[in-house]
């Protein structure tokens, strides 16, 4: 079963086009108003201070805010607006339009309680969002791709000065969006171990926790190696079209191709390293390695929390979304994760999820062990062992 297709794209700019004029907005300051009016809402510990208090809300700087502005600016001004008008009669603004996308997306609240705190209608809501999601999602994607060889060079440096791990190019997990479905679309595909209605969200991060690569769209009922199998990344790394960097010679001539790390979910490959098996007869070699892959394998799981930390309406279960829409929603605010760290933000600790990011599933095994694979993880641990061995105690 194939993904669902993502909606139409927006065309792009010609450079001969003129760029249309953002009609005058005859309203006051819109973060005045929304700040007195929400500041001291009873239940939400909002920050005195009104830079920290705009971050709350929004979960972005004001400087990154106006970044996402200009990105999408002129696919708001350009598309007619569809009486987007406030209850007040003025039209809104860009800045006011992206603050109620980003409020719906940070916040996973109801489009009538986001509505309400803006002054704005539940169909507003709906229509701004929406216009948002398909401008940023075509506006921002080079905010997430795979690295040129530049980049991937710096990534793996960074993988081996926090780790240890030689040519190792990023972590990969998956998390689990669940939701409601109408009884006429629920199907034994869409419902996944626990029970819920869920699509899967498969991502690649760095050492900073940027999203390289994600796969969406494919039903939570499925395995996470079988999501693996279906996504493209796979299908790359298995025609050596990606992870096909130099190879590192260690030493005693062990080799190392570049590789990803990532849980005992996933098979063993020759770029898809997984820890050894815990069944009570590890050896110091075995022991050692999988307490360094499990530090560079977190980097996935913590990249997730922060992903459905920052925009709740990851986490919260989907009232009926429409699953030909849902994959945009979801790269949408994994585009906006990546904004956050490539404008050099800060990504708030309280923000993320506690515990783990798909809370209440049980842990999958797959078994499937390449033998070149295997062989990579036995030169990988033997090199990590001599490496400790060589270094002095402290």
């Amino acid at each position: 079963m194939a993904p669902f297709k993502k909606s139409k794209k927006l065309k792009k700019h010609k450079s001969v086009c003129l760029v249309p004029v953002e009609p005058r907005v005859n309203e006051p300051d819109w973060w005045l108003s929304f700040w007195n009016k929400n500041s001291t809402t009873p239940g939400l510990s909002v920050p005195s201070d009104e830079e920290e208090g705009f971050k709350y809300f929004f979960r972005v700087a004001k400087r990154t805010f106006d970044y996402i502005c200009s990105l999408v600016r002129e696919d708001l001004v350009s598309r007619p607006p569809s009486g987007l008008i406030n209850i007040e009669g003025r039209l809104l603004s860009v800045e006011k339009q992206v603050a109620i996308a980003l409020r719906r997306l940070a916040s996973g609240e109801s489009q009538v309680s986001v509505g309400a705190s803006f002054g704005v209608g539940q169909s507003t809501v709906s229509q701004v969002a929406w216009r948002f999601i398909e401008a940023l999602e075509e506006r921002a994607k080079h905010h997430l791709k795979w690295p040129d060889s530049d980049r991937m060079e710096e990534i793996k440096s960074k993988f081996e000065a926090l780790f240890g791990l030689p040519n190792c190019c990023g972590a990969i997990d998956a998390t689990h969006i669940i939701m409601t479905l109408p009884a006429v679309e629920t199907s034994d595909d869409w419902c996944d171990q626990e029970r819920n209605y869920s699509m899967f969200l498969q991502g690649i991060v760095d050492h900073e926790m940027r999203f390289l690569d994600i796969v969406t769209g494919w039903p939570g009922g499925m395995s996470v190696s079988r999501l693996l199998k279906c996504s493209g990344f796979f299908r790359l790394s298995e025609a050596e079209d990606r992870l096909n960097g130099r190879v590192r010679t260690l030493s005693e001539g062990l080799e190392m191709r570049e590789f990803i790390v990532g849980g005992v979910a996933y098979p063993l490959l020759p770029w898809l390293i997984t820890p050894y098996e815990s069944n009570g007869l590890s050896s110091s070699k075995s022991t050692n390695f999988n307490a360094r892959h499990e530090v560079a394998r977190l980097l996935a799981v913590r990249a997730f929390l922060q992903l459905k930390g920052s925009w709740r309406i990851l986490n919260k279960v989907m009232w009926r979304p429409d699953k030909r829409k849902l994959p945009s929603i979801i790269l949408v605010c994994c585009l906006l994760h990546n904004i956050i760290i490539d404008n050099g933000d800060q990504l708030h600790p309280d923000v993320a999820l506690s515990g783990h990011h798909d809370s209440g599933y049980g842990e999958q095994c797959c078994k499937q062990v390449d033998p070149i694979g295997e062989t990579m993880r036995e030169n990988l641990a033997k090199y990590l062992l001599q490496s400790k061995q060589r270094t002095p105690a402290k």
